[in-house]
């Protein structure tokens, strides 16, 4: 499959400012445990930043993100990412995150992710969630991908029950991005399957 053809099905590819590389982000407003968490007080979802900055500044963003959600029916969805990420401008950033923004929508999405990650071994991926649900498949997770279990409410402790957890806390964070600017600088712990938990700060 050519580039030009995958960026016609997938719409595009996203690239936070934050991040060493690139990203793909669905629509916040569709993720399903989150939209629940966005009204509960103290729940990481709460003042979630996919309604923020330029988020809520430029609508074509989310515009952009409801054409991938609905890309996701799309047959050639799984190729025409795996053409996309196994490009020279993407792979050469040797990591991509799944969802800068939204998140997994069922088991069909998730078994599709796991098909791309087949299909671009020399990329390490890494997908944060708060789909419990997604520990049922976890038997057939690619190696190259990292799920991490993003914890529901600031300052709940990690489950002990995954191997990958990442939480929120109101002290104590590990992530080093505040320190630098924002930005991810030469950390890729978020990526490594040897820290079992990322904490991030509360902002």
């Amino acid at each position: 499959m050519l580039i030009k053809e995958a960026t016609k099905i997938i719409i595009s590819l996203s690239q936070p400012d934050k991040m060493p590389g690139y990203a793909y982000g669905l629509p916040a407003p569709e993720c399903k445990t989150g939209a629940k968490l966005r009204l509960i007080p103290d729940s990481v979802c709460f003042n979630c930043y996919a309604f923020k900055g330029n988020y809520a500044r430029f609508p074509v963003i989310l515009q952009v993100q409801y054409k991938r959600l609905k890309s996701l029916k799309d047959p050639r969805w799984v190729q025409a990412m795996a053409t996309l990420i196994n490009s020279k401008k993407v792979i050469q950033h040797k990591v991509f995150r799944w969802h800068d923004a939204g998140d997994v929508q069922d088991p069909d999405h998730l078994e599709k992710i796991f098909e791309v990650c087949r299909l671009t071994p020399d990329m390490q991926h890494w997908m944060p969630t708060r789909e419990a649900w997604v520990k049922d498949h976890m038997s057939s997770c690619p190696k190259n991908l990292i799920v991490r279990l993003s914890m529901t409410m600031v300052d709940q402790p990690a489950a002990g029950t995954w191997d990958n957890t990442s939480t929120v806390v109101t002290s104590g964070a590990t992530c080093p991005a505040p320190d630098q600017g924002g930005q991810c600088g030469d950390c890729r712990n978020c990526w490594n399957s040897k820290i079992s938990n990322i904490s991030y700060g509360k902002h």
